[in-house]
């Protein structure tokens, strides 16, 4: 029965139901632009019901209309989506109350937990990531993060899982829903990140969320829930929960009514399996600031500073000179440290800073075109920051901006990921000196996708490919394959990739796929 695919998935801008203009603020933008843009069109309109509202919600949100279709609570924990379910609750009659075992009664359970953000208004009642599931699973699954589980500790009826995490980068405790409904939870997270992204840098992290406004989520995390949007589509379900939700509550999930935005702001596009709008190059290492080449490099006068490296003029503003990290450093008091315009978008910024002489700890926002796409932190000990998935295209401008008055942070080597032009330009002359063989690669497609036991099956004439590279959505390069259909016409082996969403290039077609 799971899941029903629209045709909303398919490339296009189309709403389930939502209000004509009610998306028009975002057209057109990505990465954190658009993020923001959502979240300022979804709390418009949000009313607060109450923590109690939400049992007067459930009885038209959380009803069984596309499985059995019999009026009882619709619960992804207990659902079994291709045969009987184990147990079923009647709305307004099984709600906890005890429980002891899976069957009791059902509860209010907050796919983001209460707990990272102290029980607080409006989150604590918000339906579009409150589920009315059993009490016992719900409280097995109590405040841990969701990823893939190993060996599992609990499993309940309908098979969801509790366990150590084999999600790359985490190795706690996590639960797993079933397939069926991994990429309802995902989308309800990528919900709560957007409408309370102001709030993030209040709320505890928990081994999931992330302490800024952008991306929202710790990497691990976010990896994913990217994985788990994209190997399971959005449902019939989904969608009536989500008008039902708006009717409620009067406001809507996004996600849900168009797909395509989780991978314009956090990952690659949905449809071509780029990594950002409008190219078909994974982001490369585009530049790199080592302040080896400051004007008047141990000055302690707060000047505005402008030098150029790299083909990059930089700008400092209330800015010494004569501070080290490594070696050579810009210190910014009350200003910031900003590029020229730079063509090819940006993907990722490292950067190394440190909190000189008094003060306290703090932050830098990381602006793009003016939007801030992350914060810095800074102390007294020198750190490393890295902001991934920024996915901005065209012409960026870069800002690291000191948001603490008086405070004096230093700043060294940032570097940057962007969409370079090289990949594309050299693409364009093979096809001109050789036409046929770039048509020979047209029409490649990953089946099935999800991929599964580490091999990928590539449909389409695959004879004359000579290399295939693997790509995380960071633009790391995970395997290099020369020659890659010289034993097999259609199928690449793959070296152990975790879960998450990867990108396959094939001479000049990039394609994505999953490792489930």
């Amino acid at each position: 029965m799971k899941k029903i695919i629209l045709s909303l998935l398919i490339g296009g801008l189309t709403y389930a139901q939502a209000p004509a203009g009610y998306y028009n603020s975002a057209n057109g933008l990505s990465g954190a632009a658009l993020k923001t843009a959502l979240s300022n069109i979804i709390t418009n309109g949000h009313q607060d019901k109450g923590y109690s509202g939400l049992w007067t919600g459930y009885k038209t949100t959380d009803i069984d209309k596309n499985y059995e279709n019999d009026g009882s609570i619709l619960d992804i924990y207990s659902e079994n989506p291709s045969g009987t379910d184990p147990y079923k609750y009647t709305p307004g009659t099984n709600q906890c109350g005890t429980y002891s075992v899976e069957g009791n009664c059902y509860n209010r359970e907050h796919i983001v937990p209460q707990s990272l953000f102290n029980e607080a208004a409006p989150m604590v009642s918000d339906i579009h990531f409150i589920r009315a599931t059993d009490g016992k699973v719900n409280g097995m699954r109590s405040n841990y993060p969701f990823g893939k589980v190993g060996t599992a500790t609990f499993t309940s009826k309908n098979g969801s899982k509790l366990g150590n995490s084999v999600s790359s980068g985490y190795s706690g405790t996590v639960f797993e829903p079933i397939d069926a409904f991994k990429g309802d939870v995902a989308r309800m997270i990528f919900y709560f990140v957007t409408r309370y992204q102001s709030k993030l840098s209040t709320f505890t992290t928990g081994n999931m969320l992330g302490n800024s406004t952008f991306p929202g989520l710790q990497t691990w995390e976010l990896n994913v829930l990217l994985a788990w949007h994209n190997q399971d589509p959005v449902s019939q379900a989904e969608i009536n929960r989500n008008n039902a939700s708006y009717t409620f509550q009067g406001n809507r999930n996004p996600f849900i009514d168009n797909p395509n935005y989780v991978n314009l702001i956090w990952g690659s596009g949905s449809g071509s399996g780029t990594t950002d709008p409008g190219t078909t190059n994974p982001p490369t290492n585009c530049g790199n600031e080592t302040f080896e080449t400051i004007p008047s490099a141990s000055s302690s006068s707060y000047l505005t500073r402008t030098w150029t490296n790299g083909g990059v003029t930089w700008t400092a503003t209330d800015a010494r000179t004569d501070q080290t990290i490594s070696t050579k450093a810009i210190t910014v008091r009350d200003g910031s440290l900003q590029s020229n315009t730079l063509s090819n978008g940006i993907s990722s910024l490292t950067v190394t800073t440190q909190l000189k002489f008094t003060g306290s700890n703090g932050t830098l926002n990381l602006q793009v075109n003016g939007t801030t796409v992350g914060t810095i932190p800074y102390s007294a000990t020198a750190a490393t920051t890295t902001i991934n998935n920024i996915n901005v295209s065209g012409n960026v401008v870069i800002s690291l901006v000191n948001t603490v008055s008086g405070n004096r942070v230093a700043i060294d080597n940032v570097s940057w990921t962007c969409y370079s032009s090289t990949a594309k330009q050299s693409n364009t002359a093979v096809a001109t000196s050789s036409e046929a063989a770039v048509k020979e690669t047209e029409g490649l497609q990953i089946s099935p996708n999800p991929i599964s036991d580490q091999e990928i099956f590539v449909k389409g004439n695959t004879e004359n490919i000579k290399k295939a590279e693997i790509y995380n959505l960071q633009g790391k390069v995970m395997q290099t394959i020369d020659n890659p259909f010289k034993n097999s016409r259609n199928s690449i082996k793959i070296k152990n990739l975790e879960q998450g969403v990867y990108l396959l290039k094939l001479d000049q077609s990039t394609l994505k796929f999953i490792v489930k």
